[in-house]
């Protein structure tokens, strides 16, 4: 289990340079992580250990009790949580059933898969982090030439410094597509939380989108009229009906109770994830709108560029923006995260001089 804890670290760790914003790699890194510990933990205790104990009689063997009833699923009686413990009913949600399966039973299905499902949400909160690093194709990366040193001998910076400014003048207005397609991926990271947590409560029959709601209220209510929702979502005892033949050759039913130890580790999980993806949503919600605000603000990006980068003067920024365009505008920012300060510095007001000086010749402006 460590051992996948530490990969994935090691696969989701944050690289020298960054090519994506803090709230971004909060979903494909701090999530990522997160997932995968959950996944291990649970499989780890559902393979190494006793995942299901179900209590027998002498005509049916605990190991096949327990193989089957962990295989065809349990199920609690939802009347029977309302009832009082120790006086009408031994457990919430275990009670006297019919002769025949019972018609409101509430099956428990999804303890077999928690594991995997977690697996699957990890990927898939990697996945838009994936396709931004092929699309980025190392841009930034070969852009920085070892620009985020700062103690480099002045005639090797001043090389470097060339270079990349050559670079943003020669290919000014030419990044649109680049940043579009970044924003692209947070617009997924958006849709991945939201469609996860649907997801979520289609594993659990209709529960998990008020689950945190439901906890919250359960914690305020009166002890007397409460029903605690993380023992209705993960009942801790639940009833099997394992049937087989008896010695007269006719069928016979053996109504067993099943303790799940599993679920006390599942509720905390899923409690966890449920308040983390509802603020995950939130500040990925944040992030597009302010992707929004800069596409449709030029102003908005002068602004984030002199509170983010005090050291280059204003009247360069407004040159830079009012020349280029929202895609050169994110390349810069992103090269302001990774640059040495003074370096970026300089290279910025070189390029405002360059592109004031050449545009203002020819009374050109390009639409920002």
């Amino acid at each position: 289990m460590l051992d996948s804890v530490r990969g994935a670290l090691a696969f989701t760790q944050v690289g020298s340079v960054k090519i994506d914003a803090a709230v971004f790699r909060l979903n494909w890194s701090a999530t990522v992580v997160m997932l995968f510990s959950f996944s291990a933990t649970v499989l780890g205790r559902q393979y190494v250990g006793n995942p299901i104990d179900c209590i027998h009689t002498r005509d049916a063997p605990q190991g096949v009790l327990n193989a089957f009833c962990w295989i065809h699923s349990t199920y609690t009686i939802p009347s029977a949580f309302f009832k009082k413990v120790g006086v009408d009913v031994p457990f919430p949600g275990v009670d006297r059933s019919s002769k025949y399966l019972p018609e409101d039973g509430k099956f428990t299905k999804y303890y077999q898969w928690v594991g995997f499902t977690l697996f699957i949400q990890a990927i898939l909160f990697y996945a838009p982090r994936w396709l931004w690093k092929n699309w980025e194709g190392g841009k930034l990366h070969a852009l920085m030439m070892d620009l985020d040193i700062g103690i480099i001998s002045e005639v090797e910076k001043k090389q470097k410094k060339k270079l990349l400014l050559e670079y943003l003048c020669d290919n000014l207005t030419y990044h649109n597509w680049w940043a579009y397609r970044y924003y692209l991926c947070e617009l997924l990271s958006l849709l991945n939380v939201i469609g996860q947590m649907f997801l979520m409560n289609r594993f659990f029959d209709g529960e998990f989108l008020t689950f945190g709601i439901d906890v919250l209220k359960f914690m305020e209510s009166d002890q007397e009229d409460r029903v605690d929702p993380m023992i209705y979502i993960f009942p801790r005892m639940t009833k099997c009906t394992f049937y087989k033949y008896g010695v007269s050759g006719e069928v016979e039913r053996h109504d067993a109770v099943c303790i799940l130890p599993l679920n006390v580790v599942n509720e905390k999980i899923y409690i966890f994830l449920w308040f983390w993806f509802l603020i995950l949503g939130v500040l990925t919600l944040g992030c597009v709108l302010y992707r929004v605000i800069i596409i449709m603000s030029p102003r908005m990006r002068v602004y984030l560029l002199r509170i983010r980068f005090r050291l280059i003067r204003s009247d360069d920024i407004r040159t830079i923006v009012r020349y280029s365009k929202m895609g050169d505008w994110f390349l810069f920012y992103m090269l302001g995260e990774n640059v040495d300060s003074m370096i970026f510095r300089d290279v910025m007001h070189e390029l405002a001089h360059r592109v004031g000086q050449y545009r203002g010749a020819r009374g050109e402006l390009t639409e920002a």
